[in-house]
Formats: structure tokens, C-alpha cells, sequence
């Protein structure tokens, strides 16, 4: 292929903008190998981040940009993702077998945290990435339940006997307390006692080649967050929040903490934010409206979604099928991947902005 046909196709590539990254595609260095031959031009483009949901709307602007170069007749396009390894903020050591940890916090129950951080898990997972789930709420693990594993299901140990092997559940490599004791034991501990347990969750637990762990936290601002903050080397975080005066303030009290301890909070999630009745289709915001887009811009943060308050969401993760797994096509299902989609652009530029250079590895889609 000749030097003046690259450089069209180079030019054609960054014509193309990234709805995520906000700049043309080949300014992130997405062109991957290329070749022209009997009139097909086939080339490769590498998202640097997990970005299924929106490769076929790409494609289609690749293919209409390059088809008036000359000598193209056909456009085949081939998209792989590049899952960069962010440093933690306190330059703590990364953790074998995983590239990046996200927390996903609130300052208090009740406003579907964990119902949130399992369908984002999923929703990264659909987007092409290698995701793992890890429920740090010691006192009341919920994983097992949402992701349908059947009760009394118990980990296997590594050959070594020094690690647990994580459950395959939906698609995610998964972790909780409730996989290691009955449910209907309560953990009756002192705060030292959990804030060990959870490290050992984490530490013990042979994580395979992930991409992105998810860390389901407890909600509040105590023993297992800051264990988290000092000790593991976590890239950033997600505060989860209904539009609820009350439920506010406590997501403020979680964002002042992780700014307080060096975890970028990459964005909020406003769950619960509106109902719209299933006979006359009104819509109510019933906790309020638009508290989650003041606190991000309060906090210079950025608002990742707003989530319905729907009897569907609930009752799918209390039946251990989620959303974006029991209605992939749904609209709640849609909106869970793009909030995945700009926590993991969100990511990007952090690194991009700070001019930290990472690791790198290519992951097939």
C-alpha cells in the first residue's frame, strides 16, 4: 500500500470522533495494521478502552470516510481494545492479575449500590473487557444472590491451597463472604476483624488477567474504606446516590473522603432518579431532580447516569439475572453500558491529563 493511501486513510480515521474521548480517532493512536489489496481495504482500530456498544456506529463512519479513497471498493473494519494499566494515586503496587480497581461507594444504604455495581460489571464485561467483582460488604453480602449462584456454592483453593479460585458468575470472576459461610450467619465483628477479612477477600483470591475489578463496598465512611484507601491501589471510584436531599449530603461525606485520601471519584450515579408509571407512562421524580449534577459540579466531578427507579431492576437482581444481562436490549440495560463506557474513558484521560505513562496490553474483542 502506498505512503499516499495511509496517509488518507489516517486522515479519513481521525475525521472520526470519539463520542467518549471527545477528539478524532487517531489522535488516541487507534490505526492498527492496514492493507489494501483486490480493492478491499482492511484495517484495525484499538480503543483504548472497552467500547462494544458503539464499534458498529464507528464502523459505519470509518467505512463512509474511507470509501472515497482511491482504489477502495469494500471497507472491512476490525476493532480490539487496549486496557491500560492506571497507578494508583498513592503509587501503591498493583495487584497480580489485575490491571484496575474501581470502588463504587455511597454514604449511606438504601440507594441501590450494589444493584448498581453489579450491572456496571456486567455492562464492562458486554463491552469487551475481562471484569472481576469483589462484594467487600462483610456484614451483608449480596453478590451470590444477584449473580444466581445457588446457595451453599464454596470456592475451590488453588493447587497451592494459598488462594481462592473466584466463582464464574455471569460472565464475571466473583468474590463475596457469602461464598465461604451459610447465609444466615451473621458476621457478629469488630471493625479490625472485617477490615482483615476484606484484604484477605482481595489479597487470597487469585484474580485472572482482569481488566477491571469492581469492588462492591459497604455503605458509609469507616474501617473497610479507609483500609482500602491505604492499602490497595485502587484507580478511582463511583459514588452512587438517589436524588434525595438527605441521600445527597451522605454522598458528599464520600466524596470529601476519597478526595481526602487521594481516590479520584470518577464520577457519580444518580439511581433511583425518576418513575414512570407502567399504565399512564407519567414520569415523577419522586426522591427530587438534579441534586446529582449539582454535587458534580460542586466537586468537579462528572455526572456518569441517571438510572429509572424501576420495579424491573429490582426485581431481575433480586432474581439473580440483572438487567443488562435479562434485558440486554432494554433501555436501562443501554444506559448501565454507556455510564461503563465513560468510567472507562474517564480513565483514559485521567492518565492522559497527568501525563503518567502506562502499561500496556491488547485485548482481543
Amino acid at each position: 500500500m502506498s505512503d499516499s493511501t495511509l496517509a488518507a486513510v489516517q486522515q479519513a480515521l481521525n475525521r472520526v470522533n470519539d463520542p467518549y474521548l471527545q477528539q478524532g480517532l487517531l489522535k488516541q493512536g487507534a490505526l492498527g495494521e492496514v492493507s489494501l489489496a483486490n480493492g478491499e481495504l482492511v484495517l484495525e482500530v484499538i480503543m483504548p478502552y472497552p467500547a462494544a456498544g458503539i464499534a458498529d456506529q464507528l464502523r459505519a463512519q470509518i467505512a463512509e470516510h474511507c470509501a472515497a479513497i482511491e482504489g477502495v471498493e469494500q471497507v472491512r473494519v476490525m476493532f480490539s481494545y487496549r486496557v491500560e494499566q492506571h497507578p494508583s494515586p498513592r503509587n501503591l503496587a498493583s495487584m497480580q492479575g489485575v490491571k484496575n480497581i474501581i470502588a463504587v461507594a455511597s454514604g449511606k444504604g438504601g440507594v441501590g449500590k450494589s444493584t448498581t455495581a453489579v450491572n456496571l460489571a456486567l455492562a464492562m464485561a458486554a463491552e469487551g473487557a475481562r471484569v472481576g467483582i469483589l462484594d467487600a460488604d462483610i456484614y451483608g453480602p449480596s453478590l451470590g444472590q444477584m449473580l444466581g449462584v445457588p446457595a451453599g456454592t464454596r470456592p475451590q483453593s488453588s493447587p497451592d491451597e494459598k488462594y481462592f479460585i473466584p466463582l464464574q458468575a455471569q460472565g464475571l470472576q466473583a468474590m463475596s463472604m457469602a461464598f465461604l459461610v451459610d447465609e444466615n450467619t451473621p458476621m457478629v465483628w469488630r471493625g479490625p476483624m472485617v477490615s482483615g477479612a476484606m484484604q484477605q477477600l482481595l489479597n487470597q483470591t487469585k484474580w485472572q488477567d482482569l481488566d477491571y475489578l469492581f469492588i462492591d463496598m459497604p455503605p458509609g465512611t469507616g474501617d473497610i474504606q479507609l483500609t482500602l484507601s491505604q492499602k490497595v491501589p485502587v484507580s478511582g471510584s463511583v459514588v452512587v446516590t438517589t436524588p434525595q436531599d438527605i441521600a445527597l449530603l451522605d454522598a458528599i461525606k464520600g466524596i470529601e473522603m476519597f478526595r481526602k485520601v487521594d481516590i479520584p471519584v470518577l464520577g457519580i450515579v444518580e439511581n433511583m432518579s425518576v418513575h414512570i408509571c407502567s399504565n399512564c407512562g407519567h414520569a415523577e421524580h419522586i426522591f427530587g431532580e438534579g441534586g446529582g449534577d449539582k454535587v458534580a459540579a460542586q466537586y468537579d466531578t462528572q455526572m456518569l447516569g441517571s438510572l429509572p427507579l424501576a420495579m424491573s431492576i429490582r426485581q431481575q437482581a433480586d432474581g439473580g439475572h440483572p438487567t443488562v444481562v435479562a434485558e440486554p436490549d432494554s433501555q436501562a440495560a443501554q444506559l448501565y453500558r454507556d455510564i461503563a463506557r465513560k468510567l472507562a474513558a474517564s480513565l483514559v484521560k485521567r492518565v492522559a491529563d497527568s501525563g503518567q505513562i502506562p502499561t500496556i496490553s491488547i485485548v482481543e474483542d
